[in-house]
């Protein structure tokens, strides 16, 4: 019988629909953010920056702690805005063309 520590993950989908487009860009250390101990790029942030220079949103957490990273960044598709962890500017809105952002229907 294996025995072993249970971690829970708990993630937000942010997803509106299961078709999109990304591609792999990378990741420098000063995108990342402390959470539980390590540098992290988080699911959901702008990329590269909440700004006119916006690219997509990053699919999957990225640990940068150890250096430059490559990250998945969705370039097209169905967004839900309320759920991302920063609000897009409207200049980053404007920049991400391929983006179509939704809200949530109750």
């Amino acid at each position: 019988m294996y025995v072993g520590k249970q971690k829970n993950a708990v993630e937000i989908n942010f997803m509106d629909s299961a078709r999109f487009q990304s591609f792999t860009y990378q990741a420098e250390e000063d995108m990342g953010k402390e959470v539980d101990g390590k540098l992290t790029l988080v699911a959901g942030s702008i990329y590269p920056a909440n700004d006119a220079t916006a690219k997509g949103i990053v699919i999957n957490d990225v640990d940068l702690s150890h250096g430059p990273q490559p990250v998945g960044v969705i370039v097209e598709g169905y967004i839900i805005k309320e759920r991302l962890p920063e609000t897009p500017t409207p200049e980053a809105i404007a920049a991400m063309k391929e983006i179509k952002f939704r809200t949530v229907t109750p």
